[in-house]
């Protein structure tokens, strides 16, 4: 579509602009997140907003949701000038946020987290627990998930703890629902059925702001797009105007064709050596039985499964962590013993699927969380050397080229993809025969995909083993020298490169249950 087709058509939907944000600026001390933004929220449409990580997207979305102010612009809702102040002025405004890190309380239950705040009361004091557990229910089932709604946050998965967190949202009686990532942990099926919500929710007039970094996903669910870069708007147009090329040309202004290259160097004898690893399930049954599998010096072992496929319990019984876990692992010809200390002493590593909450400290600085797993480095006597420090650290800044801006800065004021940087370089300063990646691009953009990517390919080069969990074919596809699939606990297929197929794959992690059901009984095997 030409120019003055786009600039016709987006006039053509101005009365359509429910919310406008217009020449918005954000300053924070020597950092300027927003620069002068424009930004429309068409009404009963998805309003796609994609950009890098740092490109200000989230700050855009908490000044809409009233967690920042503006340092200059202004809001206007239905045409009217609003201040949002907090996050229940916007609410009481009629906008809802999910954010993109999880804001959940993980000693309540589902339906304590769900109506947090605005709990259902008899006069006002008496909470009404029996129909506040019925309408969670309702709404899980909605997002068609049986989440026990008297179930402890702290003992789901991180992908059902995202489904509380819409479910939560999904509470409110919203105009505008802002969405910041909401699938990043979410099996396929499950994004199925949050898209069948999102149709139902823009057909009743609700508008919906869409972030994620899944550009195929946006391509599918957008009416409309919005590009910033660097702080700044750069492009708008209507979805059906647009192709992939130009979403990824706007948001980085390069190719990123090469992100996606396979690892080209040799890969040496065998390092690792995983031995019938089962873990028992509370309640009966295993969520890992008889896993065997080796890992050579330099190779990259993918590992793809939906979720409830024990991807992350396999990680676990690696690092240590399940005492009743059965079964060997053999690291160098040797045989791993203990829990986590020792585990990472004898070489081994992870890297978990929720950096935020597992793999750093959110009020320690960028140095102190790069230094947590590897403090005894830097021992001398009875105290730490702060110079041997410092060497480590703006070593692996360089390395990685982490952007930021001074060391000692808290680890929250990095972008997504920098703060994924630095849980890599935390683990790298452990000096790791084996590195551990679950799920090691969620949640960050194109161009920090291909950074992450990068350092794959560098590490496996200079002989390290890594084993990579990711729901995404495309990576997996195409980074990994080998690929397992695993579904219900057991590896159902094992393919190399060159014979893995997006329906091998699928085909793999669907047959897990019969596995499973057949091996435990005696009459096949995983």
């Amino acid at each position: 579509m030409t120019a003055p087709a786009l600039a016709q058509e987006r006039a053509e939907a101005v009365d359509d602009v429910i919310l406008r944000a217009e020449q918005v600026t954000k300053i924070y001390p020597g950092t300027v997140a927003l620069d002068r933004v424009d930004f429309n929220v068409y009404r009963g449409k998805v309003n796609v907003l994609v950009g890098e990580n740092g490109a200000g997207k989230s700050t855009l979305m908490k000044i809409l949701a009233g967690v920042e102010q503006p340092t200059e612009g202004h809001l206007t809702l239905e045409g009217r000038p609003i201040h949002p102040k907090s996050p229940r002025e916007a609410e009481a405004l009629g906008i809802g946020i999910i954010y993109q890190e999880l804001n959940l309380f993980p000693n309540l239950s589902v339906a304590e987290n769900i109506f947090m705040a605005h709990e259902l009361t008899t006069g006002g004091a008496i909470i009404q627990h029996r129909e506040q557990e019925e309408r969670t229910r309702a709404l899980l089932a909605r997002l068609e998930q049986p989440i026990d709604p008297r179930t402890l946050v702290q003992y789901l998965r991180i992908g059902q703890q995202q489904i509380v967190e819409i479910a939560k949202a999904l509470a409110l009686d919203v105009k505008i629902l802002i969405m910041d990532e909401p699938t990043s942990a979410l099996s396929t099926t499950e994004v199925e059925g949050l898209f069948r919500v999102i149709e139902e929710l823009t057909a009743s007039g609700v508008s919906i702001i869409y972030i994620s970094h899944k550009l195929e996903e946006l391509m599918q669910i957008g009416d409309y797009i919005t590009v910033l870069r660097d702080g700044r708007k750069v492009a708008e147009a209507p979805m059906h105007a647009v192709d992939l090329s130009w979403i990824i040309e706007r948001m980085v202004g390069r190719d990123t064709a090469a992100s996606y290259r396979p690892p080209q160097h040799p890969i040496d004898g065998e390092l690792l050596r995983v031995e019938n690893i089962t873990l028992p399930k509370q309640g009966g049954g295993y969520l890992l039985h008889n896993v065997s599998f080796t890992l050579r010096a330099g190779e990259v072992l993918g590992i793809y499964g939906l979720m409830g496929a024990g991807r992350t319990e396999l990680f676990e019984c690696l690092m240590g962590l399940h005492p009743l876990a059965q079964g060997e692992v053999w690291l160098d010809g040797r045989r791993l013993t203990g829990g986590i200390d020792r585990r990472i002493k004898q070489g081994i590593m992870l890297i978990p699927e929720d950096r935020q909450r597992e793999g750093l400290v959110p009020e320690l600085s960028v140095a102190d969380n790069m230094l947590l797993a590897s403090l005894r480095n830097y021992l001398q006597g009875f105290f730490l050397s702060r110079s041997k420090e410092m060497a480590s650290i703006n070593r692996l800044v360089r390395e990685l080229a982490i952007k930021v801006s001074n060391v000692q800065n808290l680890i929250s004021s990095l972008s997504g993809g920098n703060q994924q940087k630095v849980v890599v370089a935390k683990t790298l300063l452990t000096s790791p025969k084996v590195l551990l990646m679950d799920e090691p691009t969620r949640g960050i953009d194109v161009g920090a995909k291909e950074e992450i990517f990068e350092i794959m390919r560098r590490l496996a080069a200079q002989g390290l083993g890594i084993i990579f969990v990711s729901t995404e074919l495309k990576e997996i596809m195409a980074m990994a020298d080998r690929i397992l699939v695993m579904s219900k606990g057991v590896i159902t297929r094992e393919l190399d490169r060159e014979s893995a197929t997006q329906q091998a794959l699928v085909e793999a992690s669907a047959i897990g249950h019969e596995l499973v059901r057949k091996d435990v009984s005696g009459n096949g095997g995983s």
